[in-house]
This record gives structure tokens, C-alpha cells and sequence, in this order.
């Protein structure tokens, strides 16, 4: 047994190891183990998006948490940011979310908030892991009389959408705006279109009809083909896709272009910074992110830093460097000041108080931003052996340095969720950016595919 939790938890095929019901069971009896440390009895909320295998795991998690001594409160489908909110609000222990979130169907996912609402360090995810690695689980369990019971909530919903709405300024109002959303068959079916419609909008939702297998399905942040052609048939003035647990947010223009996420955090950031609301002018992204969004920041007086690629390195440069504004070209956005997660719906909330507050159009507001051209090629591999030890790669690599210079830059990384590795080329051109990112893709094919 190797290496389980990866960059954000435990993820893989769903009804295979380690993705099965003996690992889900596992990590409720670990995660309860060392909870027990500071609770007698840990309450622990479990919450999960629309796939099929969710009820499966749901129920071996549930298991595995009563029969260590713990008490599961099963919130059914939920965002994964409503699910830290809940964990938060009933003063949980825990917080443990089912999905892969834009991962397909077959995949499915565990990951565990504190009771605090952030999610876990390495060190806590690493003593959850060898506890349930060292097979000593099965000694640790209660008596009978010790054993924990579950429950469902059904009210948590509501307090979720009161959350999102509490988070849109007051002074402000979406009244009678028209919005499209896109909920990916996934999460944020019912919440999203409920949160907006309760604040005025006029609201029409696109794949928002989950049967277990259609989550992410050529719909969502990841393909706004469809929301692209309905916001321009229906006139809106925007369209908001969210990823299959909603912590992600992709928005379309009225004109039906499609918004990064990092023109998202730049418009966001500078309401934050015409309120005196952008703690030390920092702005937090990634080294995913386009070279043009360093340019604007650099543009409008911001301190950019770019943190290792995934929402927990993130907040952990947020909270190290004092920001409260960081997010992800995916999509994926925390504002600190409103909640310890990145959330999608919340996001497009910002952006929409953005818009209502310039009073102007979303296409203008993006483009206070110049996206270098950029190409990324997911090459799928067989092991992922360090890129540092592929001579062949790194002599690759170097060479499309030396020919872009200062025009351009080269990221070659591992997926931390799937056996991919990601080539990633930006330039002063879209035709040399993409012959440069299928030289090194082809490279890395070879190499390791």
C-alpha cells in the first residue's frame, strides 16, 4: 500500500483501491481516532457532490466514524465549501467531503476540514495516513456502549444559502439581472440557482439535472461551450459555470467569452482595493497563472506572489504573507474575509457586486487584463519518476527557455490528482506558443507515456 492522500486528499477510480469502501471505512475509524484526542465524542460532518459512488462511501465512512466513537451528521449533496461552512457553524470536529470535483464520474474523492473550516495540513493528513496504514485500526475500537450513533441534517442548506447571500453587499442589489448558471449536473444544483433567484436575478440553470453519472460531462467550468451560446441566445449579462463540487467558478462575458480565473482575481482584487479592503495589496495566484496577470498587477500598484500549483499552498502563502485575496486560473478563489475555503458561488458574487458596483459590463472589466497567449498539453504517463532525473525533458525544457527569453516562460509539473503530466507554454505568439508546448509534450510522451 503506497502513498493515499494527495494534493487535496484521497482521490481515485471509484470501487478500486484506493478508492473502495474498505478505505472510506478506514479513514472515518483514523480521522475519529485522533479527533478522540480533544472529543469524547467528535462530531463529524459528512457531505458529498452527485456521483453514483457517493452513496457507497457515504455509508462506509458513516460506518467506519460510529464505530470508532465518533457521531456522523450526514448533510446529503452539498458544495464542498458548504460542507466546511457546516463543520464551522455546528462547531464540528470535522468536516469530510465525497467528490473528485472536476474529475469524471468513475473518479471519487475524500477530503477533511478541520472543525475550524480549513482543510487539513500535511502533518494531520500524514498521521491519519500512517494510522491507517500501520493495520492497527481494528484494535483501537470501543466497546459496544461507546460506539457512536448518525444523523442527517436537512436544514443545512438553507443556512448555506443565507451564508452565500450574506456575503453579497448590502448596499448593492442584482435585482432583475439576468444570469445564466451552469451547475455541471454536480453540487450546486439546487444552491446555486436558489442563492441567486433569492437576491433578484433573473435566473436560467443549464445541467442542472444529475443522475450519478453526467457530473462534469461536457458541461461545467471546465466546458462552457453551452453557457457561451445560451448567455449570447439569451441576452444575459453573464454566465457562471461552477465544477462538479462547486469550489471552482469559470464565468462567460455578455458577449459570450469565456473569463479566466485569473481576470476573476484581478477585477475582484481591485473592488477589494477601491473598498481599502486588499490587506497589504497582495494578491496571491499561482505559477499556473498567465504571465498577464503579474503585467496588471504590476499595472495597478498590487504585490503579486505565486505560490506551488493548489488551493492549499494558496491560503498557506495567504495567511504566511498577510493577503485575503488568492486563487487559481481554474477558477478556484478564496476571499479570507468571507470564508476559509475556495467557493464558487461566493466568488461569482464578488464578481457580479464587481460589475453592479462600476456599472459596467463584464467583457470590460476583463479586459483591464492582456492574456499572454498560453498552451497546455495534459500528456497522460505511466509513473511519475522526478522530472529533474529525464535528461531528455530537461534538455527540452531549456531549450524553449533560451528561444522565448523574457517573452515567454515553461512549466512542466505532475497532476497531484491524476497520472498526467502537464506541459505548460506561454509566448509572444499563439502559433510559437503552440509549437513550443507540442515539442516538449512529444519529449515528455516518449519519455514517460
Amino acid at each position: 500500500m503506497g502513498k493515499l492522500f494527495g494534493t487535496d486528499g484521497v482521490r481515485g477510480e471509484a470501487n478500486r483501491y484506493p478508492m473502495n469502501a474498505e478505505t472510506a471505512f478506514a479513514i472515518g475509524q483514523a480521522v475519529v481516532y485522533i479527533l478522540k484526542q480533544e472529543h469524547a465524542h467528535p462530531r463529524v460532518v459528512i457531505g458529498k457532490d452527485t456521483r453514483i459512488s457517493g452513496y457507497m462511501l457515504e455509508s462506509s465512512l458513516e460506518a467506519g466514524i460510529t464505530s470508532m466513537g465518533g457521531n456522523p451528521y450526514l448533510v446529503g449533496v452539498l458544495p464542498t465549501p458548504g460542507i466546511a461552512f457546516a463543520a464551522q457553524c455546528m462547531r464540528a470536529a470535522a468536516g469530510v467531503v465525497i467528490s473528485a470535483s472536476h474529475n469524471p464520474y468513475q473518479d471519487n474523492g475524500i477530503k477533511i476540514f478541520s472543525g475550524s473550516g480549513f482543510k487539513l495540513s500535511d502533518e494531520q493528513e500524514a498521521a491519519i495516513e500512517d494510522l491507517m496504514l500501520s493495520n492497527t485500526l481494528h484494535t483501537l475500537v470501543p466497546a459496544a456502549k461507546d460506539m457512536g450513533q448518525a444523523f442527517r441534517l436537512d436544514d443545512v442548506k438553507g443556512r448555506y444559502i443565507v451564508f452565500l447571500k450574506n456575503a453579497f453587499p448590502r448596499d448593492l442589489s442584482i435585482e432583475g439581472m439576468k444570469i445564466v448558471l451552469d451547475t455541471a449536473n454536480g453540487a450546486t444544483y439546487k444552491v446555486a440557482p436558489e442563492t441567486f433567484w433569492e437576491l433578484g436575478a433573473e435566473v436560467e440553470t443549464i445541467h442542472h439535472a444529475p443522475n450519478g453519472i453526467n457530473i462534469n460531462d461536457r458541461c461545467g467550468s471546465q466546458h462552457t461551450g453551452d453557457l457561451r451560446k445560451r448567455v449570447v441566445d439569451s441576452g444575459a449579462a453573464i454566465g457562471l459555470a461552477f465544477d462538479g463540487d462547486g469550489d471552482r467558478l469559470i464565468a462567460v462575458d455578455e458577449k459570450g467569452r469565456e473569463i479566466t480565473g485569473d481576470q476573476i482575481l484581478l477585477i475582484c482584487a481591485l473592488m477589494l482595493k477601491k473598498q481599502g479592503q486588499l490587506k497589504n495589496d497582495l494578491v496571491v495566484s499561482t505559477v499556473m497563472s498567465n504571465l498577464g496577470l503579474r503585467v496588471a498587477c504590476r499595472k495597478y500598484g498590487f504585490r503579486h506572489h505565486a505560490s506551488q500549483v493548489g488551493d492549499r499552498h494558496v491560503l498557506e502563502d495567504m495567511l504566511k504573507l498577510g493577503g485575503v485575496i488568492g486563487g487559481e486560473d481554474s477558477g478556484h478563489m478564496i476571499f479570507l474575509h468571507h470564508h476559509t475555503t475556495g467557493d464558487g458561488i461566493l466568488t461569482a458574487l464578488q464578481l457580479l457586486a464587481a460589475m453592479v458596483r462600476t456599472g459596467r459590463p463584464l467583457s470590460e472589466l476583463a479586459a483591464m487584463m492582456d492574456i499572454f497567449p498560453q498552451k497546455l498539453i495534459n500528456v497522460d504517463v505511466k509513473s511519475k519518476p522526478d522530472l529533474a532525473t529525464m535528461p531528455q525533458v530537461l534538455a527540452a525544457i531549456e531549450r524553449v527557455e533560451k528561444e522565448l527569453g523574457e517573452e515567454g516562460r515553461v512549466l512542466v509539473r505532475y497532476s497531484g490528482t491524476q497520472n498526467m503530466c502537464r506541459v505548460m507554454v506561454e509566448g509572444p505568439s499563439k502559433a510559437m506558443t503552440d509549437k513550443f508546448c507540442q515539442e516538449i509534450a512529444e519529449v515528455v510522451k516518449t519519455a514517460l507515456g
